[in-house]
């Protein structure tokens, strides 16, 4: 059964990691994938591959949102689902965080999911109504030491969430958005920010998949697959949630 067929769809940082294994799974699916990111080379290939579309995209530019929008409404006539996923996270604490470390974090997960929401909202409240879904992360719950920036980003992705999603139930206009936050999956930044930690470099190692079970990180399409419930008419009654894909880590 294809989940969300001729679903049109926007996810964001798609070229890698969560958003890749997400632009994959709704488009086997059915969906009408349009995948931007950043990373042109990495994106266009897999786009190619899944027989997506291609957009470059800063997702802290609120012009570049205002033509990636236009541009969908222009190819495909509607926008079904968003999937804000694009992140950066660097290592730094209270005492190590830069302003201008600072700045960036929160312009990409803050600033990019916001014009994200606006936008898609406009869109899709023209065409009987969405879903759209912000990745989050266990940090917005627990915080973490090394990752102030990207503990206060994912918070107030976690918050925003909320907002709009009580604005669109009191609108009536079928709009829902909702949370997902994952805990530790085996993706690049999740590779960098073990080997910065501890300075093994996981997939390197004799056996990394058996590593990672020994870890407890998950895999992408852990992630990816409770995306396809959300941006799916099976979650027509789910709005305002956070979902938790940790494997019991925030509960310990």
């Amino acid at each position: 059964m294809r989940r969300v067929e001729n679903k049109v769809v926007i996810v964001t940082g798609a070229a890698s990691g969560l958003g890749a294994a997400d632009a994959r799974l709704l488009a086997e699916h059915g969906a009408k994938v349009v995948m931007t990111d950043l990373n042109e080379a990495a994106g266009r290939a897999i786009a190619d591959q899944i027989g997506a579309q291609f957009v470059r995209q800063d997702v802290a530019d609120e012009t570049g949102w205002r033509d990636l929008i236009a541009g969908v409404l222009r190819d495909h006539g509607r926008l079904d689902g968003l999937v804000n996923n694009a992140g950066v996270a660097h290592i730094a604490n209270i005492e190590t965080t830069s302003t201008e470390i600072w700045r960036r974090t929160l312009a990409v997960h803050l600033d990019g999911t916001f014009f994200g929401c606006r936008y898609a909202v406009d869109a899709m409240k023209a065409t009987g109504g969405g879903s759209i879904v912000n990745m989050s992360s266990t940090a917005a719950l627990v915080g973490i030491a090394e990752y102030l920036a990207y503990s206060a980003a994912k918070g107030g992705i976690r918050s925003m969430t909320k907002s709009i999603a009580i604005h669109c139930r009191a609108q009536k206009n079928g709009i829902r958005c909702n949370s997902v936050h994952p805990g530790s999956i085996s993706t690049p930044m999740v590779h960098a920010a073990i080997e910065g930690l501890t300075g093994m470099k996981l997939m390197e190692q004799p056996d990394p998949e058996a590593l990672r079970l020994k870890l407890g990180i998950g895999e992408p399409n852990d992630v990816a697959y409770m995306v396809l419930y959300l941006i799916s008419d099976e979650s027509k009654h789910v709005t305002g949630a956070e979902l938790v894909i940790d494997n019991g880590d925030t509960v310990i």
